[in-house]
């Protein structure tokens, strides 16, 4: 293990983080918020000093495999995480470290779960840190960090970017690495500005804005309101930021390609197809289920739909108590959650491009039972797809299943009801 150009990279991740926490800070300077501002400049600048002193170190070889580029992404979050739950106890909104890791940690990895009974008595510079982590988590802050600063030789980039980004394989969009996350950053960035200047004009506050693009574009869920996105009582809210949880859950490279007009890798997107088949018969199912509890159609249709988007993209917005919902739409909401956006998106869960994979090798194995002798080679969006990526799929879901028995075993101790248990392990593994 080359340790010392580990750290070196994780220098780079404090001088981020201390720039970024300037952000929160001119919100609260914008506020008035004047201990809180205090806070987050102290604390940026405790994260530029350590980051300093990490950079003093000089590695003696620029050696990086797989085994640097996990060692780095696991430390980053435990590292960004750390420093970000700094200015929740700082400040007192959050007193506990326990409690204020957790919710930083939370805002990170854009689970959006909470211990905060209530947000609305927050300072604004607090909210805005608290959503801001759902932004820069959303896309992975490796990613983050690779398209603003020079991190060293592309194998560097490489080996990062598989350890960070969701999905069954990963590819260059250009033969760069750094450029292809400057790529996808800039357009996570466009994006997000698009969805708050479509809030601004229904009326929406720009720090409320902001906040909810925030957490759509990351999707997190965090949110300024108690009553989240039901809050508003807005359809125009709801439509708009329910769209752009939906586009946000699509993989980043068809976007590029869209903008190099390379629409036939676009369409010919197995996952895409999927994700949007997916996405339209659950909205479907439940709007014919919970017509009756509204007064009419549109408006159960309109919540359907902003739930189905809301889960499916593990962002976990709500419009409405859907926990009083028959058993059947539930249901649907809990099985989205294992489901889960596109690869190469910011949403969590197993991901859509898994599934597929899991569904054609259960039809190859049906189909060699048939017809032993048979040579068939399982095809994604009409190309082979290798034996590494498959092992690494089934891989995947072993551990994926065994960490969600574990879990629940685990939580039972505290004495809560199955449904609980299962829920809650489900819902923070994915990202919901």
């Amino acid at each position: 293990m080359n340790y010392a150009i580990v750290l070196r990279l994780l220098s780079y991740i404090l001088y981020c983080e201390a720039a970024l926490l300037l952000l929160p800070a001119m919100a609260s300077l914008i506020y008035g918020e004047w201990m809180v501002l205090g806070v987050f400049l102290l604390t940026a600048a405790l994260s530029a000093v350590a980051g300093a002193l990490l950079h003093r170190i000089k590695p003696k070889s620029q050696i990086f495999y797989m085994r640097e580029g996990f060692a780095t992404t696991a430390l980053c979050w435990l590292l960004i995480s750390v420093v970000g739950a700094v200015p929740f106890v700082l400040t007192g909104s959050i007193p506990n470290p326990v409690d204020a890791m957790f919710e930083t940690v939370s805002g990170f990895t854009t689970t959006g779960a909470s211990i905060l009974p209530a947000v609305e008595d927050l300072p604004r510079g607090i909210l805005f840190w608290r959503s801001f982590t759902h932004w820069v988590g959303g896309m992975g802050v490796l990613v983050f960090v690779m398209a603003i600063l020079p991190m060293g030789g592309d194998g560097h980039g490489m080996h990062m970017l598989r350890a960070e980004m969701p999905g069954p394989a990963v590819g260059k969009l250009v033969s760069r690495m750094s450029d292809t996350a400057k790529i996808l950053y800039g357009i996570y960035l466009v994006m997000t500005v698009i969805e708050i200047v479509l809030l601004l004009a229904g009326g929406m506050p720009l720090f409320d804005a902001c906040i909810h693009s925030f957490g759509s574009a990351g999707t997190g869920g965090f949110s300024s309101r108690n009553l989240s996105v039901g809050a508003y009582n807005n359809p125009y809210f709801e439509i708009v930021i329910g769209i752009f949880m939906l586009l946000f859950g699509i993989n980043f490279n068809l976007y590029y390609f869209l903008l190099v007009r390379r629409f036939r890798d676009v369409f010919r997107s197995e996952e895409l197809w999927a994700y949007v088949l997916i996405v339209a018969t659950a909205v479907a199912a439940i709007t014919l289920d919970i017509v009756h509890m509204y007064e009419s159609v549109g408006t159960s249709l309109r919540h359907a739909f902003f739930q189905v988007s809301s889960i499916i993209t593990t962002t976990g917005y709500a419009t409405t108590d859907f926990n009083q919902w028959p058993a059947v739409s539930r249901t649907i909401l809990v099985l989205l959650t294992f489901c889960g956006a596109c690869a190469g998106s910011t949403g969590g869960g197993i991901k859509i491009s898994r599934l597929l994979l899991l569904a054609k090798s259960v039809r190859k194995e049906l189909h060699l039972y048939l017809h032993p002798n048979a040579v068939k080679k399982i095809k994604m969006d009409g190309k082979a797809v290798s034996h590494e990526v498959m092992r690494a799929t089934n891989i995947y879901m072993i551990v994926y299943l065994m960490i969600v028995a574990a879990s629940i075993f685990i939580i039972s101790f505290d004495e809560f009801d199955l449904v609980t248990n299962f829920t809650a392990v489900v819902t923070t593994l994915n990202n919901v």
